[in-house]
């Protein structure tokens, strides 16, 4: 979930692979995972280096960068279902026929219709981005918002957080790591509870019992915090409650 700002601002060509190249490492932009260079990997009898493994980890983990993005939220792929289903179908390399029956929709020249409108959406992104890229070269006073994390369960103007109003809202509500208050207005909470799942390891799955122990030692409501933390997407678990882990 930290990985928000290099997940947003990595290049167009660090999404298509799915992670980022630093001195020392290799790192997922999908789950943070960091795979050091200079080691050798073992998996299913066989050893890789450092950039296969990263690949085979986003194999084995996310099943692919398309498979990932495509599920994320519609809010920040600016995609309908419909347009996802098409999408994949396509991503998977059936034919317009094949589409339009599996879809069950007009005809094979319908499906070449939404292909159509797809591209034009490509062609209105390109344009989009490259005219914002120039933006950031003249706009001084833009401020510095922070990034939606990733498992984000809805995207909505609570998000509309700029990095100085989370600074004034961690400090007007934590006092020594402890949340003093759990605030009103669901920017706040945001904000809080970001700050709370930071606590939480993630690659550790945690029981009931282990979890509340960790959210009461900040906040005496911890049942109140465990049902936010799921609803924002920070938290994921099990039907029955058993095991709770961070969510990637």
């Amino acid at each position: 979930m930290e990985l928000s700002n290099q997940f947003w601002s990595a290049s167009l060509e660090e999404m298509k692979r799915g992670f980022l190249e630093e001195k020392d490492s290799f790192v997922c932009l999908m789950c943070g995972e960091s795979i050091e260079k200079g080691m050798v990997y073992p998996y299913e009898d066989k050893f890789y280096l450092a950039e296969k493994f990263i690949r085979v980890h986003i194999e084995q983990t996310h099943i692919s960068v398309f498979d990932y993005l495509i599920g994320m939220d519609k809010k920040l792929t600016g995609l309908t279902d419909h347009q996802k289903r098409l999408l994949s179908l396509f991503y998977q390399g059936k034919n317009d026929k094949e589409v339009q029956e599996e879809l069950d929709i007009g005809s094979a020249s319908t499906i070449r219709h939404h292909r159509f409108a797809l591209k034009e959406k490509e062609r209105q992104a390109k344009t989009f981005l490259t005219m914002m890229e120039l933006l950031k070269e003249k706009d001084e006073n833009a401020p510095t918002f922070v990034p939606v994390h990733q498992t984000a369960t809805m995207v909505d103007e609570r998000y509309n957080i700029t990095q100085d109003e989370q600074d004034k809202i961690l400090k007007k509500y934590f006092s020594d790591g402890i949340l003093t208050k759990f605030p009103p207005k669901e920017k706040q909470r945001l904000v809080i509870l970001r700050e709370i799942s930071k606590q939480l390891k993630e690659n550790d799955h945690y029981d009931e019992k282990e979890l509340n122990q960790l959210l009461k030692s900040m906040y005496n409501d911890y049942v109140l915090i465990r049902r936010y933390l799921i609803e924002y997407g920070f938290l994921d678990r099990k039907p029955d409650g058993s095991k709770y882990w961070v969510k990637k």
